[in-house]
């Protein structure tokens, strides 16, 4: 019986100690694994946060867009008022041909296509000729209507009214420009954000699957130890009987002996010292 346990015990000593080293490495994996997640998390923190920069920046250069697009359209508005009275003077002086007005509308709009467009080569050449031809007839026009005093006043305000309208639908351009850089940005950095934070959590799916291995070896671990402290109890107690046993065997095997001395000695047998001595210890004597 105490081969057989011990023979177990050893068997449970070398399983233990594979557990425990088992159980060690996967949570040194466990561990960086864990450092790797949680650097992928502050990477992802960190480009959210410069993605919530480039919103804000773009909601502010929307603003100014919204404020300078108020501020053009206003001064078109007052442009476009004197050009109608421009042209209701020219309709009473029979001066025919397309209004200057709308001269300036083709030539306004053909200009924003060619700063706002992508255009093949070909394209903008045709739109540039196109603008250079609309500029001659509003020349063309404006030198018509400036015989007239009234009609000169008039053109040359509308003209520099139309001049702040460009001012501000240039700067509304830039701010339109740097909005639209801001936003693509935004959506650039929200993108790498959102890849990092996929591979954050297949590292963390990865480091919960490690952990749980470790876990179930420390489980192991444990109950190996278990197993050898009871089993190491168990030879204890058989020990300690097999030691109380032998004493009894000896003491009998002891009394014995004593007793086989003293019938000798009653029969007048001489006795030797050590049996002299072994009757002492029995009590027979």
């Amino acid at each position: 019986m105490l081969k057989e346990l011990d023979s177990k015990r050893i068997e449970l000593k070398t399983l233990s100690e594979e557990y425990k080293k088992r159980r060690n490495e996967l949570n040194a994996e466990a561990s960086t694994l864990a450092a790797n997640r949680n650097e992928l998390n502050k990477n992802t923190k960190d480009l959210i946060n410069e993605a919530q920069n480039f919103k804000k920046l773009r909601d502010e250069n929307n603003e100014k867009v919204k404020e300078y697009k108020s501020l053009r359209d206003e001064v078109n508005a007052k442009a476009n008022d004197l050009f109608l009275k421009v042209d209701t003077i020219r309709k009473a002086n029979n001066l025919g041909g397309p209004s200057i007005k709308d001269i300036r509308k083709d030539i306004d709009r053909l200009e924003f296509a060619q700063q706002t467009e992508v255009l093949s080569t070909s394209k903008e050449r045709e739109l540039v000729n196109k603008i250079t031809e609309l500029q001659k007839l509003y020349l063309a026009k404006k030198e018509q209507l400036e015989g007239d005093t009234e009609l000169k006043n008039l053109l040359s305000e509308a003209q520099t009214i139309r001049d702040k309208a460009s001012e501000y639908h240039a700067i509304l351009s830039e701010y339109a420009q740097k909005a639209q850089d801001s936003h693509n940005n935004m959506i650039t950095t929200f993108k790498e954000a959102d890849k990092i934070r996929a591979d954050s959590d297949a590292s963390h799916r990865e480091f919960v699957r490690v952990q749980e291995t470790a876990d179930e070896y420390h489980k192991k671990f444990i109950a190996a130890q278990k197993e050898i402290r009871d089993i190491n109890k168990e030879i204890r107690k058989l020990k300690k009987k097999e030691s109380e046993s032998k004493k009894e065997n000896a003491k009998a095997d002891a009394r014995k002996d004593a007793e086989d001395i003293y019938e000798k000695f009653k029969s007048g047998e001489k006795l030797t010292t050590e049996n002299l001595m072994a009757l002492q210890r029995s009590g027979l004597l």
